[in-house]
């Protein structure tokens, strides 16, 4: 019999309940999945220069899944005594369905556009998932709060909206950036109500192996598995430690998500848009024009406006 008791009663504490922890290391786990994320997007972008965007995904996903199921054995994770609830499964599935299906868009975007714009695309996906998470998981939602969505979706407006020139892949970038940003959304949310029943830890590696199934069945479908053998090593290097990287974003996330406020954890976490725009332009030499840095600018004061209340209690 499918169990609802974890799930709901989640809900029932965040939504009657009206406390917020005061512990504060959920806020040091999202500082540290945003530096890990910026990371993750320059050595992913750094390793599929000549490799196929869908193959480097799937093998991404390999060392994400060693990675999550080695801090499951060094943090002592287990599996509650009854097991996964039906309806914790169900959340966590498709939560890594929408995860693949946002992997898949963005790195494809990733290796056609300029990393930080693809980035800035991908974290559009902020606003709407804020709004949900005061939504479903009645959050505070104060005046304060209001301006930070503002602030957040304005920055994201401004760094989106910059046409860069000579952009030999022309739009078509953008196309598969939004759709990454959709999934995106739709994986926070789910991810947020699949992780309240059970261990973080846990919870990123049933994602994970979701992830993995799906991005190593797209490979076969396209008949690109050849490619691993003709991969460069550099290449590959650069995707195991992206893929590195990655894992820790993740395990980083979902901890700071399973004890954290939804909407503050989101917005933390898309401050990796920086850490991007800053490797991207040591690395890549892909400059920001003021408009962009002005947008920069509001991402990180909406992120402010959000941790205020949370500092205050």
């Amino acid at each position: 019999m499918i169990s609802l008791s974890p799930v709901y009663e989640q809900f029932i504490f965040e939504r009657y309940s009206g406390i917020i922890r005061t512990d504060s290391m959920w806020i040091v786990f999202a500082l540290l999945s945003s530096v890990f994320a910026g990371l993750t997007a320059i050595l992913a972008k750094a390793g599929i220069k000549r490799a196929d965007s869908n193959l480097a995904t799937a093998i991404r996903t390999i060392v994400v899944l060693a990675f999550s199921f080695l801090m499951c054995l060094v943090s002592g994770s287990k599996l509650p005594e009854n097991g996964i609830g039906g309806m914790t499964l169900l959340f966590l599935i498709l939560s890594g369905l929408s995860t693949g299906a946002s992997w898949l868009c963005y790195f494809k975007a990733l290796s056609i556009g300029d990393a930080g714009k693809v980035a800035v695309v991908d974290k559009s996906s902020t606003v709407i998932a804020m709004i949900l998470s005061f939504i479903i998981f009645s959050e505070p939602f104060t005046v304060l709060s209001a301006l930070a969505v503002i602030a957040v979706g304005a920055g994201t407006y401004l760094m989106v909206d910059k046409k860069g020139k000579g952009e030999k892949s022309g739009r078509s970038w953008l196309i598969y950036a939004l759709l990454s940003a959709l999934f995106a959304s739709l994986t926070t949310i789910l991810g947020k109500i699949g992780v309240s029943g059970i261990d973080s830890n846990i919870g990123s590696t049933v994602r994970t192996a979701v992830v993995l199934v799906m991005a190593w069945l797209v490979v076969f479908i396209q008949k690109k598995e050849s490619g691993l053998r003709q991969m460069d090593r550099r290449e590959l290097l650069f995707i195991i430690i992206s893929g590195i990287a990655t894992g820790a974003s993740w395990l980083c996330y979902y901890r700071s998500l399973k004890d954290g406020l939804a909407s503050v954890v989101i917005s933390i976490d898309r401050l990796s848009v920086f850490f991007t725009v800053l490797f991207s332009y040591i690395i890549f030499r892909e400059k920001q024009n003021r408009r962009s840095l002005l947008g920069l600018l509001c991402l990180v004061a909406g992120t402010i406006m959000l941790l205020v209340p949370v500092a205050k209690g």
